[in-house]
């Protein structure tokens, strides 16, 4: 209990505030039945409708997928959207929400194949589409309940699901428009492949592990030279049964060089250091070969029967091996493109799981993985196998199974990444985009730069189906822009599942034909699209058709987005439109535990928003949780973050209690004039103006993490400890209809309902629920952010400044007073204020001001009569606190010049009271 909030006889104002408003928070409990006000209330269309016609701002929502619940990452991002669009609205801007959901693909099918044990051997295809259907409608609705509960605006059933007919139909649309444009092609090269999953990868699918691999050196024979070979170094020996070339660099310097034991080897000069310190043999160089000679040669497989032909590519480094590089084109890139251009086919000897089938009948039906010591041993058995090791490495795995993936050349379907200028043109429309933070360009471009083309195909069952044909007649690919577009209206009106229930001719124009071999009976391909193509053109599909026109002003989403959904949605867009389909790309990082870890459940170190958060909390934590991360970086958070933050939320929190408590009774209506203000509350109130300027440039900049710092700085400093408790004697003591205390109240309800709208979007629910406590009918989500420049006034700030300069000589010799035991409360004393530099105080401010700012009942220039109980001074002022010779008012504990006799109240009080 205060100081002056004591029982009082004489009180005959109200000194222990009443008000509705909880003592506690409950937020856990309560919240709830806000969330179903918003929506029985449609305050979110309410929101859009009335800025209909203002400038828009739209965020597209990048689609989660819908398997599994929400996890503490998926609430950082959701809530940073919401907090967007919320104050993007209260600044007067046109904003939407439209959630999506990533609903086809290998999360979602392995899950369910999981889940279905040893019955998914029994499974038919059409059986596993359905279930996985229900699945991720299971889990979008989950994810819904998630994102209300999260306190995010968006209204239900205004949602995009990539499974939807409508967005089915859609995507088809748009590979077909990919594919008449000529962006689209088949082929056969090398893709990352899952021999766990059966099915190809593109790049945003792959994710870094370290792996163990061996590290061989084989000798290849050169044909019709005796005890000559060509040293090379690998560390997938699997590969070598598809050794078609040996690749050199023209740029590069070679030789002979003799072993200990007399053979010859062919290596880079570069490098045959590094050969003897990772084999342990010495090499003599013995003579130069030119690249004249190098082309001439031919070279002898270890193992097979087969002869090598000599390659050269820029590709070849001294980094590492011997710069003489086994070239398989089936498996790998750079061995695919100098093989084609050679002629060479990509010749991959392995099957879709891993196995090689009878074109290496010596290991068939062997997994590649397995192969490798095998084939080790051989070379060994043939004497070919110059040195062998073991080494660490970062290996690409599937991010959906965990394990290594391999190279391996299959047919598939491709977008091309360099026709038409495609890259250099998306490029330009990067450079174009703002990137924040601004790394992110530098990361974009690097990925785009490189880029292969993106494999598209997928061979799942749940997905989106390449509506291609082949000709029964022939074996020729059949697609065209007639064919997609027919399949495209069956789409729209009876879903993708017609790929699968309807026969071929069904699916295609009557008149269709073969252009090869003028044959009509054509069969369905099982390729699927990739599941990042589907979220890739979202943009598309609600852009487009629901959202108003792209650019959307604004993509947010975690930094590994730069190579996936960044990109997915750049690239079709580039190809079709022309323009990159995001003016500004946002992104934040991950969330990490305490140690730096990622989080997870197998680790147990993981939380849950809802369980460990908000069910305990609150929402309303778990959001000014997200406003305090500087979420560029990643954010590491242990068990006791949320619990801090919802500390610093209680003395938000006691901020509005106290406002509103102090405002019973006080109506917006029974404002002063601002002109009419008594000067301290024009001069907070002129805080209050540089606070919105602050706060609303951090929200146009993103900065939340700003705003919560100046928020906790504004109701614990500037507030409580200082306005409050300067007004506090007349908030208290003066007269409820006097102008002094009308003055106050009005800057407290300016205040008040300022800072109600200035944090509703990341306290949704508190600044609601004090909104109507303070007798607002509206949702406070349909006001918008006070403009409050007039009331900046540079001139009184400095006078007040130079009086409050003096607050911290002040307090500290009254607090010697006060451990001394010669003053209680501040009102028992009086000050002597004498600034060093020669002026005055009274010269800014009036006397009653200055007791206000330093809540004591006198204030002296000089007053040598009163006996001195303190005395302080710093670099500025010298202060002393003096004895009041009068006696104090017992209603307001003031020591004045008409109080006649102890016991007496003072003139003010006397006239509150009669």
């Amino acid at each position: 209990m205060s100081e002056t909030q004591k029982e009082n006889p004489y009180s005959s104002t109200v000194l222990l505030p009443k008000t509705d408003f909880p003592m506690k928070a409950d937020l856990a409990k309560r919240e709830p039945a806000q969330i179903q006000a918003w929506k029985s209330g449609q305050i979110f269309r309410k929101m859009r409708e009335q800025r209909k016609g203002k400038k828009e701002f739209i965020l597209h929502d990048g689609p989660p997928y819908a398997n599994g619940n929400f996890h503490l990452g998926h609430s950082l991002n959701k809530i940073l959207k919401d907090t967007i669009v919320k104050s993007k609205a209260l600044a007067g801007f046109y904003t939407d929400m439209i959630p999506g959901w990533d609903c086809h693909g290998l999360p979602i099918e392995v899950q369910v194949l999981k889940n279905l044990g040893k019955k998914a051997r029994e499974t038919g295809p059409e059986e596993l589409r359905q279930l996985c259907r229900n699945y991720a409608e299971e889990f979008v609705g989950k994810q819904s309940e998630d994102l209300s509960r999260f306190l995010c605006f968006w209204e239900e059933g205004r949602i995009y699901k990539t499974m939807s007919p409508d967005f089915e139909a859609r995507i088809v649309e748009v590979f077909g428009d990919l594919f008449q444009k000529g962006y689209v092609y088949r082929g056969k090269k090398p893709v990352y492949w899952s021999i766990d999953l059966a099915t190809a990868h593109a790049e945003a699918e792959i994710e870094y592990y370290p792996h163990v691999s061996p590290s061989i050196y084989v000798k290849f024979p050169v044909v019709g030279e005796k005890n000559r070979f060509c040293l090379i170094w690998t560390t997938t020996p699997w590969t070598l049964p598809a050794n078609l070339a040996i690749c050199f660099n023209r740029k590069i310097e070679y030789s002979i060089f003799k072993t200990e034991s007399g053979e010859e080897l062919i290596l880079a000069d570069g490098l045959a250091e590094n050969v003897t310190n990772a084999t342990g043999f010495s090499l003599t160089k013995v003579k130069p070969i030119t690249t004249d000679e190098l082309a001439s040669l031919k070279f002898q497989h270890p193992f097979i029967d087969r002869i090598g032909i000599p390659l050269f590519g820029d590709h070849v480094t001294l980094e590492a091996g011997t710069g003489c590089v086994h070239t398989a084109p089936g498996h790998g890139q750079d061995d695919y493109k100098v093989g084609l251009a050679a002629g060479l086919e990509p010749f991959s000897p392995v099957d879709d799981y891993g196995k090689y089938t009878d074109e290496f009948p010596l290991m068939q039906g062997t997994k590649v993985f397995d192969a490798n010591p095998l084939i080790i041993q051989l070379l060994k058995d043939k004497g070919l196998l110059f040195h062998h090791s073991e080494f660490e490495h970062s290996y690409p795995h599937s991010w959906r199974s965990k394990k290594p993936l391999i190279f391996r050349a299959t047919p598939q379907w491709f977008f091309k990444m360099d026709f038409n200028d495609l890259r250099e043109k998306s490029l330009a429309a990067i450079d174009g985009v703002q990137w924040i933070p601004n790394w992110g360009i530098t990361r974009i471009r690097s990925m785009v730069e490189t880029r292969p083309d993106w494999c598209l195909s997928r061979q799942r069952n749940w997905g989106v189906p390449i509506p291609a044909f082949s000709c029964e007649a022939c074996g020729e690919t059949h697609i065209d822009a007639e064919s997609i577009q027919f399949f495209t209206k069956k789409v729209r009106e009876k879903g993708i599942e017609i790929w699968y229930s309807e026969k071929a001719k069904d699916l295609l124009p009557a008149d269709a034909k073969c252009e090869k071999c003028g044959s009509d009976s054509f069969k369905k391909g099982n390729d699927i699209l990739d599941v990042w193509f589907d979220s890739g053109v979202s943009n598309f599909a609600v852009l487009n058709e629901r959202n108003g026109e792209p650019p959307a002003d604004l993509y947010l989403e975690g930094s590994d987005q730069h190579r996936g959904w960044f990109q997915s949605s750049l690239w079709p867009s580039m190809a079709l439109r022309g323009i990159a389909p995001y003016r500004t790309v946002l992104t934040h990082g991950y969330v990490l535990d305490e140690k730096g870890h990622p989080m997870s459940k197998s680790l147990g170190n993981g939380i849950d928003p809802t369980t460990d958060v908000i069910q305990v909390y609150g929402a309303d934590i778990l959001r000014l949780w997200v406003s305090s991360l500087d979420f560029r970086d990643d954010i590491r958070v242990g068990k006791e973050a949320h619990k801090i933050v919802s500390e610093q939320y209680r003395k938000i929190r006691n901020t509005f209690r106290y406002l509103l408590g102090n405002l019973d009774g006080h109506t917006s209506e029974q404002n002063l004039p601002f002109e009419e203000l008594e000067e301290i509350d024009r001069f907070y109130l002129s805080k209050l103006a540089q606070f919105v300027e602050d706060a609303s440039a951090s929200y146009e900049s993103y900065q939340f993490h700003q705003i919560y710092q100046k928020l906790i700085l504004f109701c614990t400093v500037t507030l409580s400890q200082d306005y409050f408790d300067m007004i506090r004697d007349r908030m208290y003591c003066d007269a409820r209809d006097s102008k002094t205390r009308k003055s106050s109240a009005t800057a407290l309800q300016h205040i008040l309902e300022t800072l109600c709208i200035l944090t509703a979007p990341i306290l949704s629910f508190t600044a609601e629920e004090v909104w109507a406590s303070n007798g607002k009918k509206e949702s406070v989500f349909l006001q918008t952010f006070p403009d409050l420049k007039l009331w900046k006034n540079s001139a009184l700030e400095e006078k007040f400044e130079s009086a409050l300069q003096a607050r911290e000589a002040v307090q500290k010799a009254l607090e010697i007073a006060r451990q001394e035991g010669k003053i209680g409360k501040s009102l028992e004393a009086g000050l002597e204020i004498l600034p060093k530099n020669g002026s005055k105080l009274t010269t800014f401010l009036p006397k009653e001001t200055l007791e206000l700012l330093f809540v004591v009942s006198q204030v002296h220039e000089s007053n040598p009569k009163l006996e001195v109980l303190s005395a302080h001074e710093n670099e500025k002022f010298s202060v002393k606190v003096l004895k009041p010779s009068q006696a104090e008012c017992p209603r307001c504990w003031r020591h004045t010049e008409d109080i006649a006799k102890e016991g007496d109240l003072c003139g003010r009080c006397k006239s509150v009271v009669g």
